[in-house]
């Protein structure tokens, strides 16, 4: 047998001591490619766990403009060798290189690791809170070591060893113990290189970051629930996250879950009067893109019965029918897929589109619709509320406005739910009935727009209510509200000024306010009170 990949741990690539291996596949070709990638054992795993506890305590004594540079030159290290990224990205998940890889998410992903860069520089996230009068003080802090456990759907911006979660890590002081994706291997090999060679280019500890391919389930759950473990980010499916919460909830490890969502979409009369053939080319577009693996792909269309509904279903029945089916991210993938479909059929739903596999030698399955009355999902709104995962949606068609509020009321959390509504305001009675209680199921809601996609800005939440995450109060992305994840709140209680983090002595070095219980103050007037 030829030699496996080797791991990234405590600063050196080596060979693993696991002996089971696996390969990724390239899901346009249906061929497996010829790199072998090792299984962890549990050895591994704790040895990586030390070393990256040991660059915890290291990186403490680090400066934020240290943490930043490590970030920036990342960054630099990426763009440097982009073409590789992106051509190994393609062979391994059949994204597109244009535009999806090289022209938007490789931008967004080096965006991200140097706005956190500008975090760790600027302190604001650690938010410090100053009583002088009593001398308390309190801020955010790094957490300690940080799991990444990445998805297969964004090879680079949310890769385990270069996206959200990991910058916001970093940026927060932490060091990263990645999990690669089992879909992108090779990827996420490429990216643990340029983190280690850009470590040692700005003097960081050389386990801030370290990487392994697989583990098994049990050694995944004892991954997570390490004494030594800080905190952990995984996104994913339901069961395998809900299994990890389930191991690090036991011994108290924080854990943030990105985990389903089927993004409801609801679009009132008014509008299939107004613009019925704007909406579909609005609503088919954002279905099919990607092949429907977008997180916040809008799985659930709500309607509610009229003159319009039964031709709007009908077109956008054709448009499905028509439209080519992309490629899946691979097997597993199509597999899930085709379950989802034969889950919601058991429930009750009928497939009046698509619903089976595309094609023998590909990993695709076609464009698919499925279709209940209102009466019919709450007779089963948990068994119809089933994520098929791609390029599929469940269209429910409510028989009033009452109905209507009756299914919102029955969804489950969701990373996202928009409303379509008149733009002369003729659906604005409706809106303001049903908005209170879409905003209570979605952590974005959004208006006359298509969920698909999210912006990397410090208002986005892409977050939301259980099951689209495991807490509500926490974004993916976001920077700097998506550091928190991976912070704890330190108080320091009559301490000694000079022994207290520069973010709560008197100097201000980016002349920022901090809060007190009594107001703010400027840098200035902290000097005074002192």
């Amino acid at each position: 047998m030829s030699s496996l990949e080797p791991v990234l741990i405590a600063g050196k690539w080596r060979q693993s001591t696991g002996e089971e291996f696996f390969q990724s596949a390239n899901p346009q070709i249906g061929e497996t490619l010829p790199e072998k990638y090792p299984v962890s054992p549990w050895s591994e795993i704790e040895e990586a766990i030390e070393a990256a506890a040991e660059a915890y305590q290291q990186l403490r004594r680090v400066s934020p403009e240290r943490i930043a540079a490590f970030l920036d030159k990342f960054a630099d290290r990426i763009e440097a060798r982009r073409e590789e990224f992106v051509q190994w990205a393609n062979s391994e998940t059949a994204l597109p290189c244009e535009p999806r890889l090289n022209s938007v998410e490789l931008p967004r992903t080096t965006n991200q690791l140097r706005l956190g860069a500008a975090a760790a520089r600027e302190r604001s996230w650690c938010q410090p809170v100053i009583d002088t009068a009593n001398n308390l003080r309190s801020c955010y802090k790094a957490i300690g070591p940080v799991c990444v456990f990445g998805p297969n759907n964004f090879p680079f911006a949310f890769n385990s060893a270069a996206g959200g979660d990991f910058a916001s890590a970093i940026a927060a002081g932490n060091p990263v113990i990645a999990k690669a994706n089992t879909s992108h291997p090779g990827t996420t090999r490429l990216f643990a290189e340029e983190a280690l060679a850009a470590a040692e280019e700005t003097g960081m500890p050389s386990s801030i970051v370290q990487l392994i391919y697989r583990t098994s389930h049990a050694d995944g759950a004892r991954l997570v629930a390490h004494p030594l473990i800080g905190a952990t980010g995984y996104t994913g499916s339901r069961r395998a996250g809900l299994a990890l919460k389930e191991a690090a909830d036991k011994a108290g490890n924080p854990i943030y879950l990105e985990l389903s969502s089927i993004n409801p979409v609801v679009i009132l009369p008014g509008v299939l009067e107004e613009r019925a053939a704007a909406m579909v080319d609005e609503f088919v577009g954002s279905s099919l893109m990607g092949t429907g693996q977008f997180c916040t792909n809008p799985g659930l269309l709500l309607l509610i019965e009229n003159a319009q509904t039964s031709a709007f279903i009908e077109e956008i029945k054709n448009r499905f029918s028509k439209a080519p089916a992309g490629t899946l991210l691979g097997s597993g993938v199509e597999k899930s897929l085709l379950a989802g479909f034969d889950a919601l059929v058991k429930a009750g739903a009928e497939v009046i589109a698509g619903g089976n596999s595309a094609g023998e030698a590909l990993c695709s399955v076609q464009n698919t619709l499925l279709q209940v009355d209102g009466d019919q999902f709450l007779a089963n709104p948990t068994g119809l509320q089933e994520e098929a995962f791609g390029n599929a949606c469940l269209i429910v068609t409510a028989r009033d406005q009452g109905q209507m509020v009756g299914i919102l009321e029955n969804l489950e959390g969701n990373l996202t739910g928009c409303v379509y509504s008149h733009s002369d305001g003729d659906d604005d009675a409706i809106y303001n009935e049903i908005e209170p209680v879409l905003r209570q199921k979605v952590g974005r809601l959004l208006n006359d727009k298509m969920p698909t996609g999210v912006l990397v800005s410090p208002a986005m939440n892409h977050g939301g209510p259980y099951p689209a995450t495991g807490h509500p109060g926490f974004t993916a992305v976001g920077i700097p509200a998506s550091l928190f994840r991976f912070a704890a709140l330190h108080c320091y209680d009559n301490v000694r000024h000079d022994r207290l983090p520069g973010e709560l002595q008197n100097a201000n070095p980016t002349g920022n306010t901090w809060r007190s219980i009594d107001g703010e103050w400027s840098q200035k007037d902290i000097s005074q009170q002192q």
